[in-house]
């Protein structure tokens, strides 16, 4: 019998190593190596095999003896989910799901099951019991026939033996941390574990050409727990995030084989499960039956999406010494930088205020186009005067209070147009190949930032 062997493997990134190391060398995270076997010594078969029973061997091919073939994607009942995997589920992929405990990742995938037609599915869960399972099924489910099967199981060769006499057509996994292999002697959810029971389920999806989804932990830093090579083993990571007191999730594309990866889809929670938001900027803004100071929207890009969301400001004496900035779904460092414009260029005396910003909805925005109408919301809190709820604002602004041009902005304009506003501000250099007589919205065109408060407050 071979000699048993171990190694030492970093829990940040999976890098490995003949002996501890205080330091890993490849993500400079301290004290994040721990032991690992990983030969047993005896000699083991692959634990999935192909049905024929035979290896397939490759051969290279010239690029131009290679025949193109249209990729044939099957609908998952979700549009939400089918417009982020990019218009639908590929044979043979591997789909990677993060998200925070009690977001709705498992909710997710239930109703993915349930509800995807002409598929047999298998729900396989290492964390919940079938009666668990069924009461949310029951909660959620609007296709009471479903052929979707549940097997709680966590070793990946009884689940391969319930695989082969199934045959299922699509196969969740529930969680990827929760599997081990008979063929690594290390706990559920080490390095070692989580990279073989990956493979032996990239190799079962690609010999059969099954779809398989795999539910991931995340770190307290928000990324995938387990080795950094997860995510580069599967064809598609999806992150699920959201605000567990606000009702809205959203999922998001980080990486994607067969599709766009800036890709995004937003449910809302309720009791009966997730429900597809269809047009997000209705409900991220809010319904106000009078104008009200500090509130402004703008036009943002999530992925190929357009949306409006609603920018709030609060501006206040700072009742102690130091004042306080504070924001809630925005950069703070990009909100202190706008600050500094306006008491630079603009002559608005905010070092002794309070500044408070929030993003309605509980979402989380990047896009640089709502600097402008972040910028208007403070004025507008400072100087106790609101700007009326039919106006949007898409422009950046740059350090010296310029306003630079964003992105597809017909878009942006579209769907202000399309929920009915007046006026849009925008900059100079966004005219260039902009049609505006093909758009009965107002289009304000400004390229420093005092002309757009002339315009605003007079």
């Amino acid at each position: 019998m071979a000699k048993t062997k171990s190694a030492y493997f970093c829990q940040s990134c999976g890098y490995e190593s003949a002996k501890w190391l205080g330091k890993c060398p490849s993500c400079n995270q301290w004290n994040t190596f721990v032991e690992e076997i990983i030969d047993k010594g005896a000699a083991h078969v692959p634990t999935w095999k192909s049905p024929t029973g035979t290896q397939r061997l490759s051969k290279p091919s010239k690029v131009e003896e290679i025949q193109s073939a249209t990729e044939e994607r099957t609908t998952t009942g979700d549009a939400e989910l089918d417009r982020v995997l990019g218009g639908g589920l590929v044979a043979g992929s591997v789909i990677l799901i993060g998200g925070e405990p009690g977001i709705g990742k498992s909710t997710l995938m239930l109703q993915v099951g349930l509800n995807v037609a002409g598929r047999k599915v298998l729900y396989v869960s290492g964390e919940e019991s079938e009666q668990q399972i069924k009461m949310r099924a029951e909660r959620i489910t609007t296709n009471p026939k479903a052929d979707c099967y549940i097997l709680t199981e966590t070793s990946t060769q009884n689940i391969f033996k319930q695989i082969e006499q199934l045959e299922p057509e699509i196969v969740i996994i529930d969680s990827i941390q929760t599997l081990h292999s008979a063929h690594i002697e290390s706990t559920p959810g080490s390095v070692s574990q989580v990279r073989e029971c990956t493979a032996e389920l990239l190799r079962f999806a690609k010999e059969t050409n099954t779809p398989v989804f795999l539910i991931g932990h995340i770190t307290k830093d928000g990324a995938i727990a387990g080795p950094k090579i997860l995510e580069h083993m599967v064809d598609t990571v999806l992150q699920f995030e959201g605000d567990r007191h606000h009702i809205y999730r959203i999922l998001r594309s980080i990486k994607n084989r067969f599709g766009a990866a800036a890709e995004l889809g937003i449910y809302a929670m309720q009791s009966s499960g997730l429900r597809e938001v269809s047009n997000p900027s209705e409900i991220l803004l809010s319904q106000r039956d009078e104008e009200l100071s500090g509130i402004t929207i703008g036009a943002t890009l999530e992925g190929a999406r357009p949306m409006l969301i609603e920018t709030q400001a609060l501006v206040s004496i700072a009742a102690y010494g130091t004042p306080q900035r504070s924001a809630t779904g925005f950069d703070t460092k990009r909100m202190n930088m706008l600050l500094a414009v306006l008491e630079k260029r603009c002559g608005f005396r905010l070092s002794a205020k309070d500044v408070f910003l929030n993003i309605a909805g509980g979402i989380k925005v990047e896009d640089p186009a709502i600097d402008l109408s972040i910028m208007a919301a403070i004025i507008s809190s400072h100087e106790d005067i609101f700007i009326s709820s039919k106006v949007c604002f898409a422009a950046e602004v740059g350090l010296s209070g310029e306003i630079r041009a964003v992105n597809r902005i017909e878009q942006r304009i579209s769907e202000a147009e399309k929920l009915g506003f007046e006026k849009i501000f925008i900059s100079n250099y966004n005219l260039k190949g902009l049609v505006k007589d093909k758009f009965k919205i107002q289009i304000i065109t400004v390229s420093k930032i005092e002309e757009v408060f002339s315009l605003l407050f007079g």
